[in-house]
């Protein structure tokens, strides 16, 4: 029986004295990808850019009346009318007029395609173009119109 004990002892000591020296080994073959990553593994990645469920979320009324553009998009945005949103808030389908310059391009909203790629952005500064002051005439003719109507 002791000399089972002993078989086993000497077993296990030499497994360990294996591992040992694997580990060893691993040790001095293995290195550090980029000094960079082993400096400083904590590292803040690129941000991820949003799409437009994600912009306007921050946005009061989800974005609704507000512009947003692509990226990429050079003097042309949308202006939301409408966001029908999925249940995890991220997702969706929405509609909105499409403007240039700041005047609408179209009167009536139409679907916004690409609304769940990520290069979505809010734009603060839209200065909504008024083509010419108000005309006081035409507001009284019209109301001259009304009158002449309901005699």
């Amino acid at each position: 029986m002791a000399s089972v004990v002993g078989r086993r002892v000497n077993g296990v000591a030499n497994y360990s004295l294996f591992r040992f020296s694997l580990n060893f080994i691993r040790t001095l073959t293995s290195s550090p990808s980029s000094p960079a990553a082993a400096q400083n593994p904590n590292k803040s990645k690129r941000r991820k850019k949003k799409n437009l469920f994600e912009v306007a979320q921050f946005l009061p009324n989800w974005g609704l009346s507000y512009h947003l553009a692509k990226a990429h998009w050079k003097e042309v945005s949308y202006e939301i009318t409408k966001i029908n949103l999925y249940k995890d808030g991220r997702h969706g389908k929405a509609w909105g007029v499409a403007h240039k310059n700041g005047l609408p391009i179209a009167d009536a909203p139409k679907k916004i395609s690409g609304v769940h790629k990520r290069c979505w952005r809010y734009l603060p500064n839209v200065v909504k173009v008024i083509e010419g002051p108000p005309n006081s005439t035409s507001s009284t003719e019209s109301g001259l119109k009304v009158e002449t109507m309901a005699s």
